[in-house]
């Protein structure tokens, strides 16, 4: 008789694979579960992180769309010619008193 694949020499049952011992033991099973186990901890913990990441971007692209309303508003605003320039020149000049200044102020006419 022919075996499953057609062998002359083969029996049907010498292809057959027995499920009982060739797996090994219960530790390789413990091993194995234990590697799955840290597996789904990483996997766990790359989901929390993605999600992280999700919550900032989005609060990100929030600001921005903020951040771009308030810019459209500044440009699309009527502005005067005193907010946009400082009249008699700079500003932080006014503030400090030059050299000249401090030589009057001290009755050095020199």
């Amino acid at each position: 008789m022919s075996g499953p694949n057609g062998d002359p020499d083969m029996s049907i049952d010498e292809g057959i694979i027995n499920d009982e011992d060739d797996f090994g033991d219960e530790e390789e099973y413990e091993a194995i579960n234990s590697m799955l186990d840290q597996i789904n901890s990483y996997l766990d913990d790359l989901e929390e992180r993605n999600d992280s990441l999700n919550g900032k971007l989005h609060e990100l692209m929030e600001s921005n769309r903020q951040a771009r309303q308030e810019f459209r508003a500044q440009l699309l605003s009527p502005t005067t010619e005193e907010e946009k320039c400082p009249t008699d020149g700079d500003s932080s000049s006014a503030s400090t008193p030059s050299k000249e200044d401090l030589k009057e102020d001290s009755g050095d006419g020199n």
